[in-house]
């Protein structure tokens, strides 16, 4: 049913939409489309006052039901450069790209620039029917890409190379950003990589869904949690709530994690279960409301990560 709305939405928009140019240009400015908060906030950095900048899902908003309105099928259309997460959830999109005059378009694909990993299942992770569907048909990738400052460098390093394909006389400005803004992504990975590698302990307890794959995988790190990154269920059985426990106890772990805009009771039961503290771990996934108006930036969140994961290690 969704891609049959999504279809119809393409016809409507290519019927009334006018023929792409060479450039979608608004007030000498490029266009730039993110689907979600990492990339919008990397196109910025790097983009400066040169592109108008927008984001699809709206802040405070679930990318695992978002839909389109044709408003935003027409803003990938008049984009100069679009840029999306790729994989299994992100198929919608293929779909539209199908549909709508996209050859003028520079798209940028999370996953195919990075080095993916499949999704996998730990001991006392709850799957979903989603999940349980595909089990023994095919693996699917972590979408998650960005997790990883190592990641989000590979990001900015292709958003730069758009850019300077489409803008050539700016292409020094657009350098200058780039190289100030992944200097603070180096800046994270060592600092995570520092606290990681001379840490108590290397396993991290998630009350909740898991997006962290890249990101510990990066730094050698074990986890354990409830669903996985993107699991549709919240609510955890009670032999994975006891599972979690048990993790905890046996290898004495400080802190519960939980990702940002979701509900975290299951990890402040945990916590109290097992005299530990609950804390967030943001994926920057999505920021709310008042963040985005804020202009808070990717790298600010990890930042706070930073202390969070030394804390949650030792």
């Amino acid at each position: 049913m969704k891609k049959f709305i999504i279809l119809m939405i393409c016809l409507v928009v290519g019927i009334s939409g006018c023929a792409k140019t060479e450039l979608n240009i608004d007030n000498d400015k490029i266009n730039i489309t993110a689907t979600i908060f990492p990339q919008y906030d990397f196109a910025r950095q790097i983009a400066g006052d040169k592109a108008n900048v927008s984001m699809l899902l709206p802040p405070g908003g679930e990318s695992h039901t978002y839909e389109p309105s044709p408003q935003d099928i027409m803003k990938i259309q008049n984009s100069d450069i679009f840029i999306y997460t790729g994989g299994e959830s992100d198929s919608w999109i293929d779909e539209i790209l199908k549909t709508i005059n996209s050859d003028k378009i520079r798209i940028i694909n999370l996953v195919q620039i990075c080095d993916t990993l499949e999704e996998e299942s730990v001991d006392g992770m709850q799957l979903d029917d989603h999940a349980h569907e595909h089990d023994d048909e095919e693996h699917f990738i972590d979408e998650h890409v960005w997790t990883s400052p190592v990641n989000a460098v590979k990001i900015c390093d292709e958003i730069l190379n758009k850019l300077c394909q489409i803008d050539k006389e700016n292409a020094k400005y657009y350098e200058d950003n780039h190289r100030e803004y992944t200097k603070l992504l180096y800046e994270l990975d060592n600092d995570f990589a520092q606290i990681t590698s001379s840490a108590k302990n290397k396993t991290l307890v998630f009350g909740g869904r898991f997006p962290f794959r890249y990101f510990t995988e990066r730094y050698g790190l074990d986890y354990y949690a409830a669903f996985p990154g993107c699991a549709e269920e919240t609510e955890a059985s009670i032999s994975t709530i006891t599972s979690l426990i048990d993790i905890v106890k046996e290898k004495n772990i400080p802190v519960i994690l939980y990702p940002e805009l979701s509900n975290h009771k299951l990890a402040d039961t945990i916590a109290e279960e097992t005299g530990t503290k609950a804390m967030m771990l943001h994926s920057c996934h999505n920021v709310t409301p008042d963040e985005f108006a804020g202009g808070v930036t990717y790298a600010e969140l990890m930042r706070k990560n930073v202390e969070v994961i030394r804390e949650a290690l030792n």
